[in-house]
């Protein structure tokens, strides 16, 4: 407790997704709402808070060393309450308290709106707290469509003096997924796919906008599939929702994660087309280049009706930058297999990519009916040449811009900012089609766009300069661009 407040204090812990980030955001707000202070010491706090990820093992594995390493402190603290919460708490549950007993409460993402009554319960009760959903499969119909109402929305309104970036923030427009792909526990953790309503997301979108906010990340986990289903039979669609928003003053960035190559619809280009503050930028996981893989994947699509989708891409954006995810060692991947999905990356050309080794998941249909038959030794030199495939596209493509001015917005310090003279510092930001640049400049300056010419490049970011005019003559000054094939 902070002995001069009187406060207790609140460390939380976020691995995975931008939707956890949003999460931890919410429980973070609503327990400083019952008087907690958040605090970025772990060594200081009373309430310990690991929201969790269960999409790859390593994530797991990261939370349970944690949990290891406060057993000798609980013995010494017996008051310090310490939780899990997120998608590794829904698909351990009971099991966390066997594994780590010094474990307090246990919260799956569906029920993370009663975390700060669960604090209160063990605070006063010293009784071990467990708030999970309900299975999807869970027997007969009138079990199944009660399970889903046990992943209940979490989305209170934001306080201002809560927000951790003030310029920029991520409303989560839709939650779960009905995609059910043999690899992925998301469908059991988060839930069945439900659309929130759009006036309350405009509504969200103008309170954060009228507070400062400049960036907005509309989240979903495949953000393309929104649908909302009116009373009148009206459907509104992701292209509705950004031509919503767009216009509010002050908002200059929309930016939309992650889609679903199938629901990659030519009205929603359209609106990345039209709408100049929609980023040009659309990460779209195609998971494997190899028809056969993608069968056993149950992606709902093949390598074909992917390309398909990247040439309307093409057509309608044509400076868009495109991101995917790829998993390699998948159940009976084959090198032919892997080198279609190397082709694939050669022929798409993305901006980056992110690369996996495969790992089985309790709860996937890939784990209960799939063998995971390729070595590690495998997967670990599969997931190296295709990241050399990439990053070789990226450096080229990242060169090719080397004496263009760009506008950016500044993050904050890179990871590995410098101090130079106690006044500078090397500050981090993004393009609007969402390439990192990191350039010299003063604390002041994040938040705010500025117009950075870049210099260099590697794979991953461009490096630049904000004093524009001592590399380029006053007659070659132009208006910043906005984005880059």
């Amino acid at each position: 407790m902070d002995t001069k407040s009187g406060r207790k204090k609140l460390f939380i812990e976020t691995l995975g997704c931008q939707m956890n980030v949003l999460d931890s955001e919410f429980v973070a707000a609503a327990l400083q709402e019952r008087g907690y202070e958040l605090t970025p010491r772990i060594q200081d706090a009373d309430v310990i808070l690991f929201n969790t990820c269960s999409v790859r093992q390593h994530a797991e594995d990261k939370v349970y060393s944690a949990l290891g390493r406060l057993k000798h402190r609980k013995r010494r603290q017996p008051d310090l309450i310490i939780g899990v919460i997120g998608c590794m708490a829904q698909k351990d549950q009971k099991l966390i308290f066997h594994r780590a007993p010094h474990v307090d409460l246990v919260a799956g993402p569906g029920q993370l709106h009663r975390v700060p009554d669960l604090v209160e319960q063990v605070e006063y009760e010293r009784r071990r707290q467990l708030a999970v959903s309900l299975p999807r499969n869970a027997g007969p119909r009138s079990r199944i469509e009660e399970s889903f109402e046990t992943f209940e929305e979490y989305d209170p309104d934001r306080l201002a003096r809560f927000r951790t970036g003030g310029f920029q923030a991520y409303v989560r427009i839709m939650m779960g997924c009905d995609k059910f792909c043999t690899f992925c526990v998301v469908p059991s953790v988060r839930g069945p796919e439900q659309s929130r309503p759009p006036q309350a997301i405009y509504e969200e979108c103008k309170r954060l906008v009228d507070r400062g906010c400049v960036e907005i990340t509309l989240l979903g986990q495949t953000v393309n599939s929104y649908r909302y289903r009116h009373g009148d039979g009206r459907v509104t669609r992701l292209s509705d929702l950004l031509a919503a928003i767009h216009d509010l003053p002050g908002l200059r960035r929309i930016k939309f994660v992650t889609n679903y190559p199938r629901d990659m619809t030519d009205d929603l280009l359209e609106a990345v087309r039209d709408l100049p503050r929609v980023s040009p930028y659309l990460h779209v996981p195609a998971q494997s280049g190899s028809n056969a893989v993608l069968k056993r994947m149950k992606r709902g699509y093949t390598v074909e009706e992917y390309l398909e989708m990247v040439d309307r891409v093409r057509e309608y954006v044509p400076d868009a930058a495109l991101a995917s995810d790829f998993i390699v060692g998948f159940c009976g991947e084959t090198e032919e297999d892997f080198e279609a999905t190397c082709e694939l990356v050669r022929r798409v050309r993305y901006k980056n990519c992110f690369v996996f080794k495969y790992s089985p998941r309790p709860g996937t249909k890939a784990y209960e009916r799939l063998q995971d038959d390729v070595p590690e030794e495998i997967k670990r030199r599969r997931n190296n040449e295709l990241l050399a495939v990439q990053n070789a596209i990226s450096l080229a493509q990242n060169q090719a811009l080397i004496g263009r001015v760009f506008e950016v917005l500044v993050y904050g310090p890179s990871p590995a900012a410098r101090s130079r003279d106690g006044s500078t510092l090397q500050l981090a930001g993004r393009t609007h089609d969402d390439r990192i640049v990191v350039f010299d400049g003063t604390p002041g300056l994040v938040g705010k766009f500025v117009n950075v010419l870049v210099t260099a490049a590697t794979p991953t970011t461009l490096i630049g300069t904000t004093e524009i005019e001592r590399y380029l003559p006053v007659e070659l000054l132009a208006e910043p661009a906005t984005g880059a094939n």
